[in-house]
């Protein structure tokens, strides 16, 4: 049974899960140096067990922990589209090992002992590439909301629009007049926020909208 989730803390944080304290005292007093947010745990069931919630950050990950790997791990939060980018770092590296965490979607793979600048460089831009797909995905779900405000006229003639059809074909095959399309077509714009067409179809097609909807 896992306990209630910590508290996000402000700014970005990195997550350790290594079951060396010495390296994770090392570490914690290197991003600590730097401004980072850092959370450690000597394994995976200890980081399991407080749930950190994290915003923005990265995790870097022994490969060899007790209990359950480190590659075991990492594929455990693939499966439940955890997006925290991962960063190994293993005194017992091998190639197979490091191919198999790379294939699996870590972010790097360095061998202990590690460089600090180029662990701190590692860290920086995992961060930065999480920041990214973190305010894509807020994006997302900002522009889900308003096209779940449209009417159902305004998403049947906006589905049209972005199928690429003029508002005179639409008029003729919804049995309406130019005008009441317009009508509806700028509503929906509005709230969607789109300043121009182009714009609206990069919306509906970043929501991935069926594109058999969009003819219906």
């Amino acid at each position: 049974m896992m306990r209630k989730a910590e508290a996000a803390p402000a700014g970005e944080t990195v997550i350790i899960i290594d079951d060396d304290e010495a390296v994770r005292e090392a570490l914690e007093g290197l991003l600590d140096s730097v401004g980072l947010q850092v959370k450690s745990y000597g394994s995976v069931q200890q980081y399991i067990d407080h749930s950190p919630v994290v915003d923005v950050g990265c995790m870097v990950l022994d490969v060899r922990l007790p209990g359950r790997s480190g590659l075991d791990f990492q594929a455990e939060l693939a499966r439940a589209g955890n997006s925290l980018p991962v960063i190994f770092i293993s005194g017992h590296a091998d190639v197979p090992m490091s191919v198999r965490a790379m294939k699996a979607g870590a972010f790097e793979f360095l061998t202990k002992p590690v460089h600090h600048q180029e662990l701190l460089d590692a860290i920086h831009a995992a961060i930065a590439a999480h920041g990214e797909r973190r305010n894509q995905e807020r994006g997302l779900t900002t522009q889900r909301a308003r096209f779940d405000t449209l009417t159902a006229r305004e998403r049947e003639i906006t589905l049209m629009v972005v199928s690429g059809l003029r508002n005179k074909q639409i008029a003729d095959d919804l049995c309406l007049s130019e005008a009441t399309v317009k009508l509806h077509r700028g509503q929906a714009m509005r709230k969607m926020a789109a300043r121009s067409v182009v714009e609206l179809v990069r919306m509906v097609d970043s929501l991935m909208v069926p594109a058999s909807a969009r003819t219906q």
